[in-house]
Protein backbone atom coordinates (compact mmCIF):
# COMPACT_ATOMS: atom_id res chain seq x y z
CA UNK A 1 0.00 0.00 0.00
CA UNK A 2 1.72 3.27 -0.76
CA UNK A 3 0.49 5.68 1.55
CA UNK A 4 2.46 8.99 1.20
CA UNK A 5 4.90 10.57 -1.88
CA UNK A 6 8.15 12.43 -1.05
CA UNK A 7 11.08 13.67 -2.36
CA UNK A 8 14.72 11.69 -1.58
CA UNK A 9 18.05 11.57 -3.17
CA UNK A 10 20.34 8.80 -4.71
CA UNK A 11 22.41 7.37 -2.33
CA UNK A 12 25.07 7.00 -5.22
CA UNK A 13 25.11 9.99 -6.53
CA UNK A 14 22.84 12.39 -4.80
CA UNK A 15 20.23 13.33 -7.70
CA UNK A 16 16.92 14.54 -6.40
CA UNK A 17 14.25 11.38 -7.03
CA UNK A 18 10.64 11.11 -6.38
CA UNK A 19 10.16 8.94 -3.57
CA UNK A 20 7.09 6.85 -2.54
CA UNK A 21 6.28 5.30 1.39
CA UNK A 22 4.95 1.94 1.05
CA UNK A 23 3.36 -0.11 3.78
CA UNK A 24 4.01 -3.47 4.07
CA UNK A 25 3.12 -6.02 6.95
CA UNK A 26 6.39 -5.90 8.74
CA UNK A 27 7.27 -2.08 8.22
CA UNK A 28 7.42 1.25 6.28
CA UNK A 29 9.45 1.58 3.50
CA UNK A 30 10.71 4.21 1.13
CA UNK A 31 11.17 3.56 -2.23
CA UNK A 32 13.02 5.61 -5.09
CA UNK A 33 14.48 5.17 -8.43
CA UNK A 34 17.39 6.81 -10.23
CA UNK A 35 17.88 6.32 -14.01
CA UNK A 36 21.36 5.86 -13.64
CA UNK A 37 21.62 3.59 -10.81
CA UNK A 38 18.37 1.60 -10.02
CA UNK A 39 16.14 1.49 -7.80
CA UNK A 40 16.26 1.48 -3.86
CA UNK A 41 14.17 0.36 -1.08
CA UNK A 42 15.33 1.03 2.73
CA UNK A 43 12.98 0.34 5.83
CA UNK A 44 11.84 3.54 8.03
CA UNK A 45 9.67 2.47 10.76
CA UNK A 46 9.34 -1.13 12.05
CA UNK A 47 5.84 -2.47 12.64
CA UNK A 48 2.37 -1.98 10.87
CA UNK A 49 0.75 0.85 9.43
CA UNK A 50 -1.66 1.34 12.36
CA UNK A 51 1.49 2.15 15.14
CA UNK A 52 3.47 4.52 12.55
CA UNK A 53 0.13 6.66 11.77
CA UNK A 54 -0.16 7.28 15.66
CA UNK A 55 3.28 8.07 15.94
CA UNK A 56 2.23 11.32 13.66
CA UNK A 57 2.30 14.39 16.48
CA UNK A 58 3.25 16.88 13.91
CA UNK A 59 1.80 20.12 14.44
CA UNK A 60 1.76 22.24 10.94
CA UNK A 61 3.00 25.34 12.80
CA UNK A 62 5.40 27.51 10.77
CA UNK A 63 8.45 29.23 12.51
CA UNK A 64 10.42 30.58 9.48
CA UNK A 65 14.19 30.78 9.83
CA UNK A 66 15.07 34.89 9.32
CA UNK A 67 15.99 36.39 6.34
CA UNK A 68 16.13 33.18 4.73
CA UNK A 69 17.99 32.30 1.46
CA UNK A 70 16.34 32.27 -1.91
CA UNK A 71 15.99 28.61 -3.39
CA UNK A 72 17.80 28.48 -6.77
CA UNK A 73 18.67 24.65 -7.40
CA UNK A 74 15.87 23.51 -4.32
CA UNK A 75 15.87 21.11 -1.47
CA UNK A 76 18.48 19.89 -0.27
CA UNK A 77 21.03 22.17 -2.39
CA UNK A 78 20.01 25.71 -1.07
CA UNK A 79 20.35 25.35 2.60
CA UNK A 80 21.62 28.43 4.65
CA UNK A 81 18.62 28.26 5.55
CA UNK A 82 16.53 28.82 2.58
CA UNK A 83 12.94 30.15 2.23
CA UNK A 84 11.19 27.18 1.79
CA UNK A 85 12.71 25.99 5.06
CA UNK A 86 10.03 25.77 8.08
CA UNK A 87 12.24 25.94 11.07
CA UNK A 88 14.49 28.88 12.19
CA UNK A 89 16.31 26.78 13.82
CA UNK A 90 16.73 25.57 18.09
CA UNK A 91 20.13 24.27 18.42
CA UNK A 92 23.25 24.88 16.29
CA UNK A 93 26.50 23.09 16.15
CA UNK A 94 29.87 24.96 16.01
CA UNK A 95 32.58 23.11 14.34
CA UNK A 96 35.45 24.85 16.42
CA UNK A 97 38.53 22.29 14.82
CA UNK A 98 39.31 19.70 12.43
CA UNK A 99 41.35 17.61 14.88
CA UNK A 100 40.57 15.07 17.10
CA UNK A 101 41.80 12.87 19.57
CA UNK A 102 40.67 9.73 18.27
CA UNK A 103 40.25 8.58 14.88
CA UNK A 104 36.51 6.22 15.23
CA UNK A 105 35.72 4.22 12.33
CA UNK A 106 32.20 5.67 12.49
CA UNK A 107 32.28 9.74 12.60
CA UNK A 108 29.98 11.81 10.83
CA UNK A 109 32.70 15.00 10.42
CA UNK A 110 35.39 12.33 9.43
CA UNK A 111 37.70 14.11 11.61
CA UNK A 112 40.59 13.06 13.04
CA UNK A 113 43.48 13.68 10.53
CA UNK A 114 43.65 17.33 10.34
CA UNK A 115 46.32 20.14 12.34
CA UNK A 116 45.76 22.98 14.10
CA UNK A 117 45.47 25.17 10.73
CA UNK A 118 42.12 23.72 11.03
CA UNK A 119 40.69 25.39 14.04
CA UNK A 120 38.41 27.98 13.11
CA UNK A 121 39.86 31.26 14.23
CA UNK A 122 38.38 32.97 17.20
CA UNK A 123 37.28 36.03 15.10
CA UNK A 124 36.09 33.78 12.95
CA UNK A 125 34.17 32.32 15.91
CA UNK A 126 32.72 35.93 16.80
CA UNK A 127 31.51 36.61 13.34
CA UNK A 128 29.55 33.10 13.53
CA UNK A 129 28.08 34.27 17.01
CA UNK A 130 27.35 37.25 15.50
CA UNK A 131 25.34 35.80 12.13
CA UNK A 132 23.56 33.49 14.51
CA UNK A 133 22.13 35.88 16.27
CA UNK A 134 21.03 38.15 13.85
CA UNK A 135 19.37 34.86 12.37
CA UNK A 136 17.18 34.35 14.91
CA UNK A 137 19.39 33.57 17.85
CA UNK A 138 20.10 33.21 20.46
CA UNK A 139 20.08 29.28 19.87
CA UNK A 140 21.19 26.53 21.94
CA UNK A 141 24.97 26.47 21.19
CA UNK A 142 26.95 22.97 20.68
CA UNK A 143 30.43 23.04 20.74
CA UNK A 144 31.57 19.82 18.24
CA UNK A 145 34.03 19.38 15.88
CA UNK A 146 36.82 17.03 15.78
CA UNK A 147 37.39 17.33 19.38
CA UNK A 148 36.43 20.45 20.42
CA UNK A 149 39.15 20.13 23.89
CA UNK A 150 42.06 19.92 21.65
CA UNK A 151 41.87 23.32 21.67
CA UNK A 152 43.01 25.12 24.17
CA UNK A 153 41.42 28.61 23.85
CA UNK A 154 38.05 26.89 24.59
CA UNK A 155 37.10 28.54 27.49
CA UNK A 156 37.47 31.50 25.93
CA UNK A 157 35.42 30.44 23.18
CA UNK A 158 32.42 29.71 25.63
CA UNK A 159 33.05 33.27 27.09
CA UNK A 160 32.56 35.46 23.96
CA UNK A 161 29.40 33.56 23.37
CA UNK A 162 28.31 34.48 26.63
CA UNK A 163 29.29 38.30 26.42
CA UNK A 164 27.21 37.92 22.43
CA UNK A 165 24.02 37.13 24.52
CA UNK A 166 23.90 33.31 24.32
CA UNK A 167 23.12 31.49 27.67
CA UNK A 168 22.97 27.74 26.92
CA UNK A 169 26.48 25.69 25.68
CA UNK A 170 27.19 22.11 25.31
CA UNK A 171 29.69 20.02 24.85
CA UNK A 172 30.06 17.54 21.99
CA UNK A 173 33.13 15.25 23.18
CA UNK A 174 35.06 11.93 23.57
CA UNK A 175 36.07 13.00 27.23
CA UNK A 176 39.15 12.11 27.24
CA UNK A 177 40.28 15.19 28.48
CA UNK A 178 37.65 15.48 31.11
CA UNK A 179 39.06 12.30 32.31
CA UNK A 180 43.01 12.63 32.37
CA UNK A 181 42.90 16.31 33.10
CA UNK A 182 41.72 17.24 36.78
CA UNK A 183 40.26 20.66 37.38
CA UNK A 184 39.87 20.97 33.36
CA UNK A 185 35.74 20.43 33.77
CA UNK A 186 35.46 22.92 36.46
CA UNK A 187 37.35 25.55 34.57
CA UNK A 188 34.67 25.27 31.47
CA UNK A 189 32.08 25.32 33.89
CA UNK A 190 33.23 28.69 35.65
CA UNK A 191 33.53 29.60 31.74
CA UNK A 192 29.86 29.40 31.50
CA UNK A 193 29.51 25.90 30.06
CA UNK A 194 26.21 24.42 30.77
CA UNK A 195 26.33 20.54 29.71
CA UNK A 196 28.27 17.76 28.32
CA UNK A 197 27.05 15.81 25.61
CA UNK A 198 29.48 12.39 26.21
CA UNK A 199 29.97 9.56 23.56
CA UNK A 200 29.07 6.78 25.53
CA UNK A 201 28.41 3.56 23.54
CA UNK A 202 28.27 0.83 26.19
CA UNK A 203 29.90 -0.31 29.10
CA UNK A 204 31.59 -3.06 27.33
CA UNK A 205 35.44 -1.99 25.63
CA UNK A 206 34.77 -3.99 23.02
CA UNK A 207 32.16 -1.95 21.66
CA UNK A 208 34.42 0.70 21.85
CA UNK A 209 37.33 -1.31 20.10
CA UNK A 210 34.61 -1.19 17.23
CA UNK A 211 32.99 2.42 17.29
CA UNK A 212 36.09 4.19 18.47
CA UNK A 213 39.21 1.92 17.71
CA UNK A 214 40.53 1.22 21.19
CA UNK A 215 39.28 0.07 24.73
CA UNK A 216 37.89 3.57 26.42
CA UNK A 217 35.36 2.55 28.91
CA UNK A 218 37.85 3.68 32.20
CA UNK A 219 38.05 6.86 30.33
CA UNK A 220 34.22 7.04 29.98
CA UNK A 221 33.70 6.34 33.23
CA UNK A 222 36.56 9.17 34.65
CA UNK A 223 34.97 12.08 32.08
CA UNK A 224 31.06 11.29 33.93
CA UNK A 225 32.68 11.68 37.51
CA UNK A 226 35.10 14.21 36.45
CA UNK A 227 31.73 16.13 35.34
CA UNK A 228 29.48 15.38 38.34
CA UNK A 229 32.42 17.03 40.50
CA UNK A 230 31.95 20.04 38.49
CA UNK A 231 28.23 20.16 38.61
CA UNK A 232 28.15 20.11 34.88
CA UNK A 233 25.27 18.53 33.21
CA UNK A 234 25.96 15.12 32.27
CA UNK A 235 24.11 13.72 29.21
CA UNK A 236 25.18 10.24 27.86
CA UNK A 237 25.35 9.79 23.98
CA UNK A 238 25.65 6.40 22.74
CA UNK A 239 25.51 5.87 19.07
CA UNK A 240 23.56 2.64 18.29
CA UNK A 241 24.82 0.11 15.86
CA UNK A 242 22.72 -3.12 15.08
CA UNK A 243 24.95 -6.21 15.88
CA UNK A 244 27.52 -4.04 18.18
CA UNK A 245 25.62 -2.23 21.39
CA UNK A 246 22.40 -2.94 20.62
CA UNK A 247 22.00 -5.08 23.65
CA UNK A 248 23.66 -2.54 25.75
CA UNK A 249 20.77 0.08 25.94
CA UNK A 250 19.49 -0.98 28.82
CA UNK A 251 22.74 -1.37 30.57
CA UNK A 252 23.15 2.43 30.18
CA UNK A 253 19.99 3.43 30.97
CA UNK A 254 20.55 1.86 34.58
CA UNK A 255 23.94 3.65 34.50
CA UNK A 256 22.37 7.06 33.68
CA UNK A 257 19.78 6.17 36.59
CA UNK A 258 22.05 5.47 39.09
CA UNK A 259 24.20 8.27 38.65
CA UNK A 260 21.51 10.70 38.58
CA UNK A 261 20.97 13.71 38.87
CA UNK A 262 25.06 14.12 37.49
CA UNK A 263 23.22 12.12 34.42
CA UNK A 264 20.49 14.29 33.11
CA UNK A 265 19.47 11.83 30.70
CA UNK A 266 20.30 9.56 27.67
CA UNK A 267 20.32 10.84 23.95
CA UNK A 268 20.85 7.63 21.74
CA UNK A 269 21.56 8.12 18.20
CA UNK A 270 21.15 5.02 15.87
CA UNK A 271 24.39 5.53 13.78
CA UNK A 272 23.62 7.05 10.66
CA UNK A 273 25.54 5.62 7.63
CA UNK A 274 27.20 9.23 6.35
CA UNK A 275 30.82 10.52 6.80
CA UNK A 276 33.41 7.70 7.64
CA UNK A 277 31.56 4.50 8.78
CA UNK A 278 33.03 1.66 8.96
CA UNK A 279 29.92 -0.29 9.46
CA UNK A 280 27.30 -1.89 6.24
CA UNK A 281 24.29 -0.45 6.49
CA UNK A 282 22.21 -3.64 7.06
CA UNK A 283 19.36 -4.50 5.52
CA UNK A 284 17.08 -3.64 8.51
CA UNK A 285 18.44 -0.50 10.18
CA UNK A 286 17.56 0.76 13.37
CA UNK A 287 14.34 2.46 13.52
CA UNK A 288 12.31 4.07 16.34
CA UNK A 289 10.16 1.44 17.04
CA UNK A 290 13.19 -1.17 17.32
CA UNK A 291 14.84 0.87 19.92
CA UNK A 292 12.29 1.45 21.83
CA UNK A 293 11.34 -2.07 22.43
CA UNK A 294 14.98 -2.52 23.21
CA UNK A 295 14.49 0.03 26.06
CA UNK A 296 11.15 -1.68 27.23
CA UNK A 297 12.83 -5.47 27.13
CA UNK A 298 16.24 -4.54 28.79
CA UNK A 299 15.17 -2.42 31.37
CA UNK A 300 12.40 -5.16 32.33
CA UNK A 301 9.45 -2.21 31.65
CA UNK A 302 10.73 -0.16 33.96
CA UNK A 303 10.80 2.27 30.81
CA UNK A 304 7.50 1.43 28.55
CA UNK A 305 7.59 2.14 25.16
CA UNK A 306 4.08 3.74 25.10
CA UNK A 307 6.00 6.59 27.41
CA UNK A 308 7.42 7.92 24.24
CA UNK A 309 6.41 9.90 21.70
CA UNK A 310 7.95 12.10 18.95
CA UNK A 311 8.97 15.36 18.60
CA UNK A 312 6.50 18.28 18.41
CA UNK A 313 8.80 21.17 16.68
CA UNK A 314 10.27 18.86 14.37
CA UNK A 315 8.88 16.10 12.46
CA UNK A 316 8.09 13.29 14.90
CA UNK A 317 9.41 10.77 12.60
CA UNK A 318 13.18 12.37 13.56
CA UNK A 319 13.20 11.88 17.24
CA UNK A 320 10.98 10.38 20.42
CA UNK A 321 11.50 11.43 23.59
CA UNK A 322 10.16 10.69 27.54
CA UNK A 323 10.27 12.31 30.95
CA UNK A 324 10.53 11.13 33.95
CA UNK A 325 10.39 12.05 37.60
CA UNK A 326 12.36 9.79 39.60
CA UNK A 327 11.14 8.99 43.12
CA UNK A 328 13.03 8.34 46.48
CA UNK A 329 12.06 4.48 46.57
CA UNK A 330 14.05 4.46 43.09
CA UNK A 331 10.91 3.99 40.53
CA UNK A 332 9.94 6.12 38.02
CA UNK A 333 7.07 8.33 37.16
CA UNK A 334 6.29 9.21 33.48
CA UNK A 335 5.42 12.98 33.04
CA UNK A 336 2.23 13.84 31.22
CA UNK A 337 3.19 14.64 27.83
CA UNK A 338 2.69 18.31 28.06
CA UNK A 339 4.96 18.43 31.21
CA UNK A 340 8.13 16.51 29.22
CA UNK A 341 10.88 18.85 28.43
CA UNK A 342 11.66 18.83 24.79
CA UNK A 343 8.69 16.67 23.59
CA UNK A 344 5.84 18.59 22.83
CA UNK A 345 7.38 22.03 21.71
CA UNK A 346 5.48 23.77 18.86
CA UNK A 347 8.41 26.17 18.07
CA UNK A 348 12.17 26.45 17.72
CA UNK A 349 12.03 28.88 20.92
CA UNK A 350 10.16 26.49 23.17
CA UNK A 351 12.20 23.62 22.23
CA UNK A 352 15.73 25.68 22.85
CA UNK A 353 14.40 27.19 26.42
CA UNK A 354 13.09 23.25 27.45
CA UNK A 355 15.94 21.42 27.04
CA UNK A 356 18.68 23.93 28.27
CA UNK A 357 16.18 23.95 31.62
CA UNK A 358 16.53 19.71 31.07
CA UNK A 359 20.06 19.50 30.05
CA UNK A 360 21.73 21.87 32.10
CA UNK A 361 23.24 20.97 35.63
CA UNK A 362 22.60 22.16 39.02
CA UNK A 363 22.43 26.01 39.22
CA UNK A 364 23.54 26.27 42.72
CA UNK A 365 25.75 24.30 45.12
CA UNK A 366 23.19 23.72 47.48
CA UNK A 367 20.96 21.52 44.49
CA UNK A 368 24.23 19.74 43.67
CA UNK A 369 23.45 16.15 45.43
CA UNK A 370 19.72 16.64 44.18
CA UNK A 371 18.13 16.36 48.02
CA UNK A 372 14.97 17.50 48.40
CA UNK A 373 15.27 18.70 52.13
CA UNK A 374 13.15 21.30 53.42
CA UNK A 375 14.29 25.53 52.89
CA UNK A 376 12.63 28.60 52.92
CA UNK A 377 13.68 29.31 49.19
CA UNK A 378 11.52 28.52 46.26
CA UNK A 379 13.97 29.02 44.08
CA UNK A 380 15.87 25.97 46.08
CA UNK A 381 12.78 23.72 45.89
CA UNK A 382 12.07 24.31 42.46
CA UNK A 383 15.90 23.55 41.34
CA UNK A 384 16.23 20.31 43.68
CA UNK A 385 12.28 19.42 41.99
CA UNK A 386 13.93 19.97 38.42
CA UNK A 387 16.69 18.02 39.70
CA UNK A 388 14.54 14.81 40.26
CA UNK A 389 13.47 14.77 36.34
CA UNK A 390 15.23 12.49 34.10
CA UNK A 391 15.11 12.31 30.25
CA UNK A 392 15.03 9.56 27.44
CA UNK A 393 15.42 10.55 24.08
CA UNK A 394 16.71 9.84 20.98
CA UNK A 395 17.23 11.64 17.28
CA UNK A 396 17.34 9.12 13.91
CA UNK A 397 19.29 11.23 11.84
CA UNK A 398 18.66 10.62 7.59
CA UNK A 399 21.66 9.66 5.30
CA UNK A 400 21.23 9.43 1.65
CA UNK A 401 19.65 5.73 1.91
CA UNK A 402 16.72 7.16 4.39
CA UNK A 403 16.53 10.85 3.18
CA UNK A 404 12.87 12.80 3.03
CA UNK A 405 13.45 16.17 1.98
CA UNK A 406 9.44 16.70 3.92
CA UNK A 407 11.37 16.40 7.09
CA UNK A 408 14.35 17.34 6.59
CA UNK A 409 12.33 20.90 5.71
CA UNK A 410 11.38 21.15 9.45
CA UNK A 411 14.78 20.45 10.85
CA UNK A 412 15.88 22.54 13.59
CA UNK A 413 18.92 21.39 14.75
CA UNK A 414 21.26 23.25 11.97
CA UNK A 415 25.49 23.65 11.40
CA UNK A 416 26.54 26.98 10.80
CA UNK A 417 29.06 27.58 8.27
CA UNK A 418 30.89 30.61 7.17
CA UNK A 419 30.00 29.43 3.53
CA UNK A 420 26.65 29.07 3.57
CA UNK A 421 25.22 30.12 6.61
CA UNK A 422 22.92 27.68 8.85
CA UNK A 423 22.67 24.44 7.18
CA UNK A 424 20.04 21.42 8.67
CA UNK A 425 22.25 18.68 10.31
CA UNK A 426 21.22 16.24 7.84
CA UNK A 427 22.07 17.98 4.76
CA UNK A 428 25.32 18.95 5.98
CA UNK A 429 26.53 15.78 6.67
CA UNK A 430 25.17 14.17 4.08
CA UNK A 431 27.46 12.14 2.07
CA UNK A 432 26.66 9.40 -1.14
CA UNK A 433 27.95 5.73 -1.11
CA UNK A 434 31.74 6.97 -1.68
CA UNK A 435 31.85 9.46 1.43
CA UNK A 436 31.31 12.23 -1.21
CA UNK A 437 29.33 15.52 0.66
CA UNK A 438 27.07 18.37 -0.78
CA UNK A 439 28.29 20.85 2.32
CA UNK A 440 31.34 19.55 3.95
CA UNK A 441 35.00 20.00 2.63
Amino acid sequence: MIIGRTKSVCPLCLRVLDAQKRAERDGVYLDKKCPDHGAFSTLIWEGNLASYTRWNTENSAVDPPREGKKTEKGCPYDCGLCTEHLRKGCCTLLELTRRCNLRCPVCFAAAGDAGPESDLPLEEIGRQYDYLMAHGGPFNIQLSGGEPTVREDLPEIIRLGREKGFSFFQLNTNGLRLAAEPGYARKLKEAGLSTVFLQFDGLDDQVYITLRGRPLLAEKLQAAEACARAGLGLVLVPVVAAGVNEEQIGPILRFALEHSPGVRGVHFQPISYFGRCGLSRPERPLTIPAVLRRIEEQTDGLLRAADFSGGGAENPYCSFHAGYRLRPDGTLKCLPRRSQSGCCCTSSDDSRISVAEQWSGAATDFAADGALAETSSLDAFLEQARLRTFTVSGMIFQDAWNLDLDRLRRCHICEVDSRYGMVPFCAYNLTDSEGRSLYRT
